[in-house]
């Protein structure tokens, strides 16, 4: 296969990719029943992968309560590759992770 036609199709495959997220996310969004996300979650996702989001969002909070990156790897069992980047993400202007700590503190300040 010709290099132009295997970028073409990546490039398919992308696009293809993302409207499918997009649709997710745009569901999502709108959605206000925790129970039903959990099932949608349990139905995409196997047991593994969910692990290893939740630990993923962990390691989050850990960044923000100052753990040390080499405690947090041996506390989840992680590459330090993935805590630096949670680090790197938190630290972003405007940063998503930033805005559901906040969201999630306010929540359990309630």
């Amino acid at each position: 296969m010709p290099k132009s036609d295997t970028n073409q199709n990546d490039s398919e495959i992308i696009e293809r990719d993302e409207k499918a997220l997009s649709e997710i996310y745009h569901v999502l969004a709108g959605m206000h029943d925790e129970v039903f996300i959990k099932d949608f979650f349990g139905c995409l996702f196997t047991p593994v992968e969910l692990h290893d989001v939740a630990k993923r969002w962990l390691l989050v909070k850990e960044i923000d309560r100052g753990t040390p990156q080499r405690e947090i790897a041996r506390m989840f069992n992680m590459s330090l590759c993935k805590i630096t980047r949670g680090s790197r993400e938190l630290k972003k202007k405007d940063s998503a992770f930033r805005k559901v700590l906040d969201t999630v503190s306010k929540e359990q300040e309630k």
